[in-house]
């Protein structure tokens, strides 16, 4: 049975939309919560998190009104704008999330049907004790496949709606000035040091210290390419690369239409300081890549695909043989330890043998405090951006378990990630909106290692996560906004060349690593 309730407003009313916030005097009682957009309803949130701006998904509404009232204290009144859109004061809800650290926020909905009121059932928000970094950086591309037009590397203010233009590529089609931007990386969270790569013309890598760029070429004859996937040592000037020579393939049947190909991939170290590269691992039937440092800076992790068959295959032929096995490609969670004193690294070693599980590993990233490394994880390749099956797992290097963060992974693509720096709350892309577009999504990782339901990154007008025909790619959290200006990026990547840097021999990165026999195919290590 609906009750009816009458209902007397003595709450201070607020405006929202430019239209005057009151709850109504009769309303019916829904049996469900409100169907909003984005799915904001039962999620832990940063108390210094942007308004969690929504539509109301009801088509029989005329008008609505939520009410989000802390538990702790403060009622935020919220009325709809066009289209049933929930725009709050940014002053208010910033008050009501922190009055209400560690406690919970009701929210509940009421809509207009004619001339009577529904109220829906109430959702939950939970305020954390734990902020979030104020900067999240990404790049936003185009699902093309051939040009490098209209692309940029942007950060956002997460307490905010402030969006900054790190630097931008050209935004009409130039074959003079085509060139691609990538890999942003950052030092410890801050952006005091920085780099990104610029692929085809202008190419180079791009460093940023002190709000100053130059523009490097890290490559030579003896490394398959420049360097790719980045990761700086935590404590000196220096990265771990990956170096990698990929390509595209497209499926004419298959629910995904595009996978990347791993043709062949190593490990480098750079000496930012002396320009000087040297390789960490240099295998012919190892593919290494996605290298990350742990925070103590002692230890890399990366992936490892080992594929024997592809050793005595000519170079031309190679994409072609992978191809054959595309889906069959399967890498495993490796690490080595690393001597800074001498700059030398230790026996690779497995740490999640995830070919024997037929599964596939990438994109490890530790923990700030160390305990924690989280991976994606799905059926096969390197690739998990364009995989519906990956997931994000994490193994606790403490406890020695390894478990999927099943409340914040959802059926489609989650992938790429980045921690915060109290290791509290971790974003990373997906595409559960719509299945073609990535999206940053925000969980929080509780103390005892477990993520809980993601929420999408809050817009001022919900409306753009469905307008904005780009995805959102390489999320990454930082302390502070980016010091330099696109204006000096621009004319350090148009005017510079680039200094070559200096390759040093490195007679132990030419080897087979040891590791554990491959389950799936039964090889054996070479010792």
């Amino acid at each position: 049975m609906k009750k009816i309730y009458a209902f007397i407003i003595t709450l201070i009313v607020l405006v929202g939309c430019g239209k005057k916030a009151e709850l109504p005097a009769q309303y019916t009682d829904a049996e469900t919560q409100a169907c909003i957009f984005p799915d904001y309803r039962d999620v832990v949130v940063p108390p210094n998190i942007a308004p969690l701006n929504f539509q109301l998904k009801d088509s029989l509404a005329e008008e609505a009104v939520a009410e989000l009232k802390g538990e702790k204290g403060e009622t935020l009144l919220v009325a709809s704008g066009d289209e049933l859109i929930m725009q709050m004061d940014t002053t208010a809800w910033r008050k009501l999330l922190q009055e209400n650290k560690g406690g919970k926020i009701e929210v509940t909905v009421y809509a207009k049907h004619g001339d009577k009121w529904m109220r829906y059932l109430p959702h939950t928000l939970t305020v954390a004790e734990d902020e979030i970094d104020g900067f999240l950086s990404y790049r936003l591309i185009e699902p093309g496949y051939e040009l490098y037009r209209q692309l940029g590397l942007y950060q956002r203010n997460l307490t905010n709606w402030d969006v900054h233009t790190i630097y931008e590529n050209n935004r009409e089609y130039s074959d003079s000035n085509n060139h691609c931007i990538n890999c942003h990386n950052f030092q410890n969270y801050q952006t005091e040091r920085m780099l990104f790569h610029v692929r085809a013309k202008h190419g180079g890598t791009v460093i940023v210290e002190n709000g100053k760029a130059h523009k490097v070429q890290v490559k030579d004859e003896k490394i398959l390419s420049a360097g790719v996937y980045p990761s700086w040592h935590p404590k000196h000037p220096w990265v771990a690369f990956s170096t990698n020579k990929t390509g595209q393939a497209f499926h004419l049947y298959h629910d995904e239409r595009i996978e990347v190909i791993d043709e062949g991939s190593d490990l480098l170290f750079y000496d930012v300081d002396k320009n000087e590269v040297k390789h960490i691992l240099c295998t012919d039937d190892h593919l290494e890549t996605f290298p990350n440092w742990n925070p103590t800076g002692d230890r890399l992790y990366y992936c490892d695909a080992y594929v024997p068959s592809i050793v005595h295959v000519a170079d031309s032929m190679r994409a072609s043989a992978i191809l054959t096995k595309y889906d069959s490609m399967f890498y495993n969670l490796m690490s080595v330890s690393f001597d800074e004193k001498t700059r030398s690294f230790g026996e690779p070693e497995v740490v999640v043998n995830a070919a024997a599980m037929r599964k596939s590993i990438t994109v490890p990233r530790v923990s700030p405090d160390g305990r924690y490394l989280l991976f994606t994880m799905g059926d096969y390749g390197q690739f998990h951006i364009w995989h519906k099956s990956s997931d994000l797992w994490v193994k606790d290097l403490q406890a020695d378990s390894c478990y999927a963060l099943t409340d914040a992974n959802s059926p489609d693509v989650d992938s790429y990630h980045t921690w915060s720096s109290n290791g509290r709350w971790i974003v990373f892309s997906s595409r559960r909106m719509d299945g073609n577009y990535t999206r940053p999504h925000i969980a929080y990782f509780d103390k005892q290692g477990q993520a809980h339901k993601a929420f999408c990154l809050p817009q001022q007008d919900p409306r753009h996560n469905i307008m904005l025909l780009k995805s959102y790619n390489v999320p990454e959290l930082t302390k502070d906004a980016v010091r330099i200006s696109a204006r000096d990026l621009k004319d350090c990547i148009y005017n510079t060349e680039g200094e070559k840097s200096k390759y040093i021999n490195n007679p132990s990165a030419l080897r087979t690593p040891t590791r554990e026999a491959d389950t799936v195919t039964g090889a054996s290590p070479k010792k």
